[in-house]
């Protein structure tokens, strides 16, 4: 493969194959991870639920997110990627099978709750995509991994109500759950038997411990457990919107438990940290492959300021579109889509901007480029033209997204033996 190229219709490249193979996974577990929004009318109407019930939904399906992205990152670098994604694919298909056919919102809730875990799949591919692409050429190839597998919530939004109209009648939307459970439970299998974690004839490198992510100083090791704090305190936020003050899905005393539980949880993470680490406090030497902890925590930053701000965006826009241009639902939802629309192109593109000129520079004028954007989407009032206002948050987008690229163009190059971790951490 030529160093500078990337051919993504080379099926004779196993490299190609590969980054085929796994962007269509990850495509497929967002599928299944979203599959309940486009059809909440319909779950809503089956199931006679209250708008509070239906935000409980929606907070609980991103709740085991973010601690489920650690531990798959743990999981990956411990068992490879071959494994892991194709257990997560079958898993997924059957809690899809459960959410499809519960009976009760208690069993809706516990089945969307299990499903946040899927969305943990992303970490996967970036380990997986680092282990078949060269320097050169991983920028590009965890864009496109990104990027086009990004799109499966796009796809779920696009299909889902067709196929649930196409099995007809109030159940319909169960059927069209059940399909995306068949869709990962299949591919999960072939996934097994086609994908392999690396190379013929390469290593497979794995960290010397399991628990934690390896630091090189002790300064390292204590800005490392300041980092797993803010997760704890977003869970116990989410516990306390979900008590009985708020959206009255817990009670008190499982509220409570829930919190007691929490704190436990992070006492056991610091001792296991503290087992994979406890040689820099009985034989401090530099480490020989040692790197700077920093590293993740800008990359951790970086994509907490691009990605989460698309998150925000993509919520809101629909309705900016209809207060301030008097629109209807469908036609600010058509406009507002070409946010995320722009993902296609935009990661892949900030992969291979940071690929040809360099990952620091590229970061920076991306973030640069970002904050701009966002300035000028501020200034956006009922004056301007609509399609102006388009274009200028296409832009926007186009900035956002390409400092997603950029950031997972980095990870794997941080210490590839811990690459599932640090994008666990870092997503």
């Amino acid at each position: 493969m030529n160093s500078g190229k990337l051919n993504l219709l080379d099926f004779s490249n196993p490299s190609i194959r590969t980054l085929h193979l796994t962007w269509v996974a990850f495509f497929i577990t967002f599928v299944v991870w979203f599959s309940h929004a486009p059809l909440l009318a319909a779950i809503k109407e089956t199931f006679d639920l209250s708008q509070q019930q239906v935000k409980a939904l929606m907070i609980l399906n991103v709740a085991l997110t973010i601690p489920a992205r650690i531990v798959i990152g743990i999981l990956v670098d411990k068992f490879g990627p071959r494994h892991v994604f194709s257990g997560l694919l079958v898993a997924s298909s059957f809690i899809c099978f459960l959410f499809a056919s519960s009976t009760s919102y208690e069993m809706l809730a516990l089945s969307r709750f299990m499903l946040g875990f899927v969305g943990a799949g992303f970490v996967i591919g970036i380990r997986l995509v680092g282990e078949w692409f060269p320097a050169k050429q991983v920028g590009l190839a965890e864009g496109v991994y990104g990027g086009w597998g990004n799109f499966g919530s796009a796809a779920a939004a696009m299909t889902l109500p067709t196929i649930a109209l196409l099995f007809g009648g109030p159940e319909g939307w169960r059927y069209a759950v059940a399909c995306t459970g068949a869709l990962a439970l299949v591919y999960g299998v072939f996934f097994y038997f086609k994908a392999r974690n690396t190379p013929k004839g390469s290593t497979y490198f794995k960290p010397k411990k399991s628990g934690g992510l390896e630091v090189t100083t002790k300064k390292d090791f204590f800005f490392y457990l300041a980092m797993n704090v803010p997760m704890y305190i977003a869970l116990a936020v989410l516990t306390w919107k979900l008590g009985p003050d708020n959206l009255k899905l817990l009670s008190g005393g499982a509220a409570v438990a829930l919190w007691v539980g929490l704190v436990a949880l992070f006492v056991f993470q610091v001792t296991q940290i503290y087992k994979v680490n406890s040689h820099l406090f009985t034989d401090p030497q530099p480490q020989p492959e040692g790197y700077k902890f920093k590293q993740v925590a800008v990359l951790d930053w970086a994509y907490f300021v691009t990605f989460g701000s698309e998150l925000a965006v993509v919520s809101m826009l629909p309705l900016f579109f209809m207060d301030t241009f008097g629109l209807d639902a469908v036609k600010a939802g058509l406009l507002a889509s070409g946010f995320a629309f722009m993902n296609l192109a935009a990661r892949p593109g900030g992969g291979w901007i940071s690929d040809k000129f360099g990952r620091k520079k590229t970061m920076s004028i991306l973030v640069a480029g970002l904050a701009v954007g966002y300035l000028v989407l501020s200034q956006i009032d009922g004056s301007w033209w609509i399609w102006v206002a388009v274009v200028a948050t296409m832009c926007c987008s186009f900035f956002v997204q390409a400092g997603e690229g950029a950031v997972f163009a980095m990870v794997p190059l941080v210490q590839r033996r811990m690459t599932g971790q640090i994008a666990g951490m870092a997503g």
